[in-house]
């Protein structure tokens, strides 16, 4: 099993997607990147993701790309549906070069990379999300998402 984070607005949504993808074996609501080790205190520079553990026998970090663009607006910076803010840009992560490489080639390779704004990082820093964020959306069906749920359940 390999790990990749995926970071698109708000990680209830893309958590309760990327669980349903071909391949995926579990995900983790978390924060990417940010400077501190802990929850508490204010923004330091993280971002919202979900950790991402998949067989790569099964699915591709390009696939998953494919899949991850089914949920983002690739061209919004620092914006997802109503999600503002730095902590909602849409991102990448991984400890793996090769999982680094082969999501900027998948951005290279579209007609329109020049509008792309997703990042494509080394993960540095990886905290996970409190419980009540773990697996949100399939507790509480009714929150916000800014994700159309005929997308969430496409892959049920």
């Amino acid at each position: 099993m390999e790990i990749v984070y995926f970071a698109g607005g708000c990680l209830w949504g893309v958590q309760a997607f990327v669980k349903t993808l071909p391949g995926v074996k579990f995900t983790e609501a978390g924060r990417a990147n940010g400077t501190s080790r802990t929850l508490g205190g204010d923004y330091d520079g993280y971002v919202e993701c979900v950790k991402t553990g998949f067989d790569p026998t099964v699915v591709t970090i390009r696939e998953l790309m494919g899949y991850f663009f089914e949920i983002i607006d690739p061209y919004s910076l620092n914006k997802q549906g109503q999600d503002v803010g730095e902590k909602y840009r849409t991102g990448v992560y991984s400890e793996k070069q090769e999982h680094l490489k082969e999501a900027k080639a998948f951005l290279r390779e579209r007609d329109d990379n020049e509008l792309i704004v997703v990042e494509v990082l080394p993960l540095t820093n990886y905290v996970r999300s409190a419980e009540e964020h773990q697996d949100r959306l399939a507790r509480c069906p009714n929150d916000y998402c800014h994700i159309p749920e005929e997308i969430l359940n496409r892959y049920k």
